[in-house]
């Protein structure tokens, strides 16, 4: 049956029905449905969200000073920016500025965990919806090296030999049997078009991503303790300067722990410009033909700006937010998650429920209702703990629907990408004219960025992009830190309104961050001294939430309209595009037990 959504994409579920259930391979509670036709053409798409989250309901009566603890532990991938984003939302709430030693060194560790999150979903999750390894046998390691100094001349590990060891220690691996990560949700399918070199220089590179990946992240454990989860604090970072302090004086701080922060940031930018952005540039060539997964990244995109280098004034912000609908990046609309006609969450389609005959009226965060309610449509084929097809007219997900100005809109490093492309950043715009100049030279095509970027390979283009732009602002806010501190200021914290008794009884707050996946907020409503409500709208959740009550289809959904397939037994293709967005599910939905009933109690005393 054909159906005209009203965000204009059409929708036809009358042919053959392909589950992937769980889609992603480490971090995955993600379920999707599509429906193809005699052509093997995904005509259909259904995302469904298979746990719940319940952090809003555990964080109410809680003191919003330690709210940052409980939400960085929604995920353990994106670890740390949920914790900025609470802090965010308190200070705010309870107008608390922070020192300016403090604001960088927040930005260095968003940007740090936004440049291994990237690296770690293209070579480690992602590379396999476009890289075949064991293909990676047949090369010639010297072609190999040859395409590998072509791709990126100044990256130092290029030999034949180098090539040739990793693909002997790749045969010992295939040989035994043991694929690993490389097992699940790989196959041996047409749908591959790498020649057997670019599959061994992609291989060889997952391993150089392995190894550095540990290193980079050495940052959050010195300014935040540890990683993953690193530690936070409301009103500025939880650590001391003393450049002529040690280790065992308790000043963790000083210039030995600072010049190896230095030497990572400068690791970091070499990677992601002589291995990472080639990688993808070089790959996608190969598949320039293969010119889908746009959906909603053609026409509606948002993010609320991020990478400010003044804290008193957003429109310094290096990614600059706003909203673009209708494909025209001629007109940007500005955003404000204050206003509560602006970001709103449907649950109509959604396994919870607003209460009084609301479920299809959209509720700002600061008035959000986190109530569940499971159940399942009269058409869904099995049961309530072994469901076969979904119900798509029904309530069918755990994941709420996001809209702005009631509009479908995607998030994440694509959408940031448009926006700042469209806004004529000039350091974003020479990464995207530079990129697709050499893209197009090695395709021999002649795309412009309009063409391109709304697809799959532009947003794993774009993440690729924004973390090599991120390594830069690094060595920016690094060398603004050591100039502040050569000045004189060493504080780290404001603990002016430390005190609840310094509060206003009643108080609410929004905490924004450009997340590796997307624009996530937090909100915050304050009263007496504790946390009335507490909302999360994250980007998994714009991205892979269910239609809405006027029927829109969201960005995961939508991604996946118009897509061709070799083999729907070997469902390539949807892992390819869905993966392109990082889905980190854990974000968007929590675990509940089939039945409802409470899993565990924990009292801490």
């Amino acid at each position: 049956m054909n159906v005209q959504t009203p965000n204009g994409f059409t929708l036809d579920n009358s042919g053959r029905r392909i589950v992937v259930d769980p889609l992603t391979r480490i971090e995955g509670h993600m379920r999707c449905e599509v429906n193809v036709d005699a052509d093997n053409i995904i005509r259909n798409a259904v995302s469904t969200g298979t746990m719940w989250r319940g952090l809003e309901v555990i964080l109410k009566g809680r003191d919003p000073r330690d709210a940052w603890a409980f939400v960085e532990r929604i995920c353990g991938v994106c670890t740390g920016c949920h914790a900025l984003a609470s802090v965010r939302a308190v200070e705010d709430a309870l107008d608390i500025r922070i020192p300016y030693n403090a604001f960088l060194i927040r930005q260095i560790m968003s940007k740090v965990l936004a440049w291994h999150d990237h690296v770690v979903h293209f070579y480690h999750l992602h590379a396999l919806d476009w890289v075949n390894p064991v293909n990676a046998l047949k090369a010639d390691p010297r072609a190999t090296s040859a395409l590998q100094q072509a791709v990126s001349p100044n990256h130092p590990l290029s030999s034949p030999g180098y090539f040739r060891d990793v693909q002997n220690r790749l045969k010992k691996f295939v040989e035994s049997g043991q694929l690993g990560i490389f097992k699940n949700g790989y196959w041996d399918s047409k749908a591959y078009l790498l020649p057997p070199e670019a599959d061994l220089m992609a291989v060889t590179h997952y391993l150089e991503a392995l190894d550095f990946q540990k290193e980079i992240v050495k940052i959050h454990t010195i300014f935040g303790g540890k990683n993953p989860h690193p530690n936070y604090l409301v009103g500025g970072v939880p650590c001391a300067i003393n450049m002529e302090g040690d280790m065992a004086a308790g000043a963790p701080l000083n210039m030995e722990r600072l010049n190896f922060v230095k030497q990572k940031i400068d690791e970091a930018f070499e990677f992601s410009k002589n291995v990472y952005v080639p990688d993808v540039i070089a790959i996608a060539s190969f598949y320039k033909g293969w010119l889908y997964g746009g959906g909603l990244s053609a026409t509606n995109v948002l993010d609320y700006g991020d990478y400010p280098t003044s804290q008193e004034d957003k429109s310094t912000d290096r990614l600059p937010g706003g909203v673009i609908l209708g494909g025209n990046w001629d007109e940007i609309h500005p955003v404000d998650a204050r206003d509560p006609e602006q970001v709103q969450e449907f649950v109509t389609h959604s396994w919870y429920t607003y209460g009084g005959g609301r479920e299809n009226v959209g509720l700002h965060p600061w008035d959000g209702v986190t109530d569940s309610h499971f159940e399942l449509g009269a058409g869904t084929k099995g049961t309530r703990t072994n469901i076969q097809e979904i119900d798509e007219n029904a309530k069918y997900s755990w994941v709420k629907s996001p809209r702005w100005r009631g509009n479908a809109c995607e998030v994440g490093p694509l959408s940031r990408y448009i926006i700042a492309y469209a806004k004529n950043v000039p350091y974003v715009k020479a990464q995207v004219d530079d990129a697709l100049s050499q893209f197009n030279h090695l395709a021999g095509t002649n795309l412009t960025a309009r063409q391109a970027l709304p697809t799959t390979i532009g947003r794993t283009l774009a993440r690729a992009l924004e973390a090599h732009y991120c390594a830069q602002m690094m060595i920016d806010d690094y060398d603004a830190l050591i100039a502040n501190i050569r000045n004189g200021d060493l504080a780290t914290a404001n603990v002016a309104k430390w005190d609840p008794s310094t509060w206003p009884k009643e108080a609410k707050g929004v905490g924004l961050v450009a997340a590796p996946r997307g624009g996530l907020g937090h909100w915050i409503k304050i009263r007496d001294g504790r946390i009335e409500n507490y909302q999360c709208v994250v980007p998994s959740t714009w991205n892979s939430g269910p239609r809405d009550a006027k029927g829109n289809i969201g960005a995961f959904e939508a991604s996946l309209l118009g897509t061709p397939m070799v083999n729907p037994e070997q469902p390539v293709e949807i892992l390819r595009t869905l993966h392109s967005f990082d889905p980190c599910m854990a974000c968007a939905t929590h675990v509940m037990a089939p039945d409802g009933e409470e899993l565990a109690r924990v009292t801490i005393r």
